[in-house]
């Protein structure tokens, strides 16, 4: 990344955004080689003063949209939709983010399945399937392709993704033409459902442009503070592009009464009347994380350390 960053100073650039948590450490110290530019990391947190990844760089700021919310709504849609009671998830690598989005698309459908399929809790298996980075790399990555057929082969009717591609979709479009029941959630593009949209049950996905433009125009005016932002979504309307940091897009397989319940759900995450971060809250392990009746602080959010009770799969990197 240095070499982008030296070539875009010698251009006269001055604000420089860079647009992944992978790209974490090399903004960092390309804040600290270069005072004069201003930086701002997406979906970092070396800002954030109570993160467990501060780091005291005036140049240097982060911002991020609130997907969780976003994901809920994605595992509610999974959860009404499924006929096996059986949801896939594909994960790119295991780091912070990822996996708090996995938990969060878990408790969205849980929610929903006991709730409004009132179904017991224990009959939902969803299953987290990582294949190493957020799109395919071959011979490095696993194939999202291939993970996205195991995961139907094995029972799955529904996929979550939670890469940048469009891999599970496809593989379930495929299958709708073969004639099997089977769906998927697609994700980080508005119109991500167009790829096979008989199989879509929705798309959360990242609206970037507000807080982009409030960054740009504070960093014009010299008022830019180099701090750390979460932006939830406009609850008024998820989909205004010019508010809301996250949002969700419809898909043309959820029906009709699906689709009503999960705005259902939606109003209620909207009016605080649901809240799925509050405990309790148990780890994969069976360690109580959030107690009852208390509510997980922004902090706990952002740092789940695994997946949740009632999820299968891997929580952390293997070393």
């Amino acid at each position: 990344m240095e070499q982008v960053v030296t070539d875009m100073a010698s251009k006269g650039i001055k604000l420089i955004i860079t647009t992944s948590d992978d790209f974490q450490t090399d903004t960092i110290t390309s804040a600290q080689k270069h005072p004069e530019l201003t930086f701002i990391n997406a979906s970092g947190d070396s800002a954030w003063k109570d993160g467990k990844n501060s780091k005291d760089i005036k140049n240097l700021g982060n911002f991020m949209g609130k997907m969780e919310y976003m994901k809920m709504v994605a595992g509610c849609t999974a959860a009404l939709s499924t006929q096996t009671g059986k949801i896939g998830f594909l994960g790119p690598l295991i780091n912070d983010e990822t996996r708090r989005l996995a938990d969060s698309a878990y408790l969205g459908a849980k929610y929903c399945w006991t709730t409004y399929a009132k179904k017991p809790a224990a009959d939902l298996k969803f299953d987290v399937k990582w294949i190493g980075f957020w799109f395919n790399i071959p011979g490095v990555t696993l194939d999202p392709t291939k993970v996205a057929n195991d995961f139907y082969n094995a029972g799955n009717d529904i996929v979550i993704s939670g890469i940048d591609t469009t891999e599970a979709l496809v593989v379930a479009g495929q299958r709708q033409k073969q004639g099997q029941k089977v769906w998927a959630v697609s994700y980080d593009f508005k119109d991500g459902c167009n790829e096979a949209p008989d199989a879509c049950l929705g798309v959360p996905y990242f609206n970037w442009g507000p807080r982009y433009l409030k960054t740009v125009q504070a960093f014009a005016a010299g008022t830019l503070k180099a701090d750390w932002a979460w932006d939830g979504p406009d609850w008024k309307n998820i989909n205004n592009p010019d508010t809301g940091a996250v949002g969700f897009t419809f898909g043309k397989a959820l029906s009709a009464d699906n689709k009503t319940t999960v705005e259902k759900f939606i109003a209620g995450l909207a009016d605080g009347s649901i809240n799925l971060f509050k405990g309790p809250i148990t780890l994969q392990d069976g360690t109580v994380y959030v107690k009852d009746g208390a509510t997980a602080t922004d902090k706990e959010i952002w740092y789940l350390p695994q997946l949740l009770q009632g999820m299968t799969g891997q929580s952390v990197q293997t070393k």
